[in-house]
């Protein structure tokens, strides 16, 4: 992706908007787990990656048009438009916090990992 195309894309982007939270909104629901978190560029939704079982980042963004995610990782701030399939490492500064606690666990929540999660993610 070209540096600052999300710049360009103010209509999928909110920078006022905080994160809906510290963890995958459906996963946290329904009890499941996550590898890693995506934060919806648009509405502060918080969803799990495509590594993860239930790749609820992409499902918000196909059922609601928010096109541009940012990695809601520590130390990570790059961004991924659906729209295009294209990165970004550059783009606005979205309102803090810009990621879930660096105690949590990558994957997540520790209490609600399984075991054998890499075979359930084979």
């Amino acid at each position: 992706m070209k540096k600052d195309i999300v710049n360009n894309l103010a209509d999928f982007i909110d920078p006022s908007v905080p994160p809906s939270g510290n963890g995958c909104v459906e996963c946290d629901q329904s009890g499941s787990w996550w590898v890693h978190l995506r934060r919806c560029a648009k509405c502060g939704h918080i969803g799990c990656c495509d590594d993860s079982l239930n790749r609820h980042a992409t499902t918000h963004a196909a059922t609601t048009g928010h096109r541009i995610i940012q990695s809601f990782e520590p130390d990570e701030s790059w961004f991924w438009d659906y729209g295009s399939n294209q990165f970004d490492d550059g783009g606005p500064a979205l309102k803090p916090p810009s990621s879930h606690p660096r105690t949590q666990s990558v994957p997540g929540p520790a209490e609600r990992l399984p075991r054998n999660w890499p075979q359930m993610l084979g």
